[in-house]
Order: structure tokens, then C-alpha cells, then sequence
């Protein structure tokens, strides 16, 4: 029996990453994890820096990394508006942990003039940047 799918785009304000049919996605919402199957009630909530983990149609499975943005959720269609989605094997694992030891310096060694909201959201950032990277490592 073939699984129930919905209209999936995933576009971020440089491009579409994913336009298709998807079983049901993982996303961080901004009251935390949120996963959607057709026929979801509908929703408008802001995300957090995570990931969208897409079950395509048939099975298959895609992981994006994104530094946030909006999620609406409609009858027969989803769409994941994204400040900056960045497909998980296109991420660089070298600068995902430069930027957490620089965000982490910053937050250990505050002075005045360190915005500290500013930080701690590059460190959420690169720490979602890594878990992505390791999450699509996994399924190859």
C-alpha cells in the first residue's frame, strides 16, 4: 500500500532546495519538534536553527540544514520558508567547528562590547550545522 504524501517545497531566499511529495518531515519549531504527516492540522510557527529531516515519496530521505525561518502548513501542502537551508551534504564540517570555537570563545570571554544573544545564536547555529553533517554521514 503506497504511503499518503503532500506537496513539499523547501526554499530558502537564494533558492528552492526541495519542491516534491514527501511521506512526512522533522522540523525544530520554535515550541520544539514538530513532525508533519499529510493531513496535519494547519500551522504557522516559526523554526529554529535545526534541520529538516524529509521522508520523500518512496522512501527516501533528505537532510537541511537551516539557520531558521517560518513553517506553514496547509491541506495537501507544506511549505519551510528558511533564512538560509543548506543541504546537509553540501555543509563544510571544518567551518561548522571553527564557528562553534569562535562563537564559544566569545561567550567565555565576554567583554563589553560582545553581544552575548548574538553568540549564542551563531553557537546554535554551528552546533546544527554539525548535527546535520553527522545525520547525513550516517545514511551514506
Amino acid at each position: 500500500m503506497a504511503a499518503i504524501t503532500f506537496h513539499l517545497d523547501v526554499v530558502s531566499a537564494e533558492k528552492s532546495l526541495f519542491s516534491g511529495r514527501a511521506e512526512n518531515i522533522q522540523v525544530t519549531g520554535s515550541e520544539g519538534e514538530l513532525g508533519i504527516h499529510a493531513g496535519h492540522t494547519p500551522l504557522l510557527t516559526a523554526i529554529t536553527p535545526g534541520m529538516v529531516r524529509i521522508v520523500k515519496q518512496h522512501g527516501g530521505e533528505e537532510v537541511i540544514y537551516l539557520s531558521g525561518g517560518m513553517l506553514e502548513v496547509q491541506p495537501g501542502a507544506v511549505t519551510v520558508l528558511a533564512d538560509t537551508a543548506i543541504r546537509g551534504v553540501d555543509l563544510d564540517a571544518a567551518k561548522a567547528e571553527e564557528a562553534k570555537r569562535q562563537a564559544e570563545e566569545r561567550i567565555h570571554n565576554q567583554h563589553g562590547d560582545i553581544d552575548f544573544a548574538q553568540a549564542a545564536s551563531d553557537l546554535a547555529k554551528a552546533i546544527a550545522q554539525l548535527r546535520v553533517i553527522e545525520l547525513t554521514k550516517r545514511k551514506r
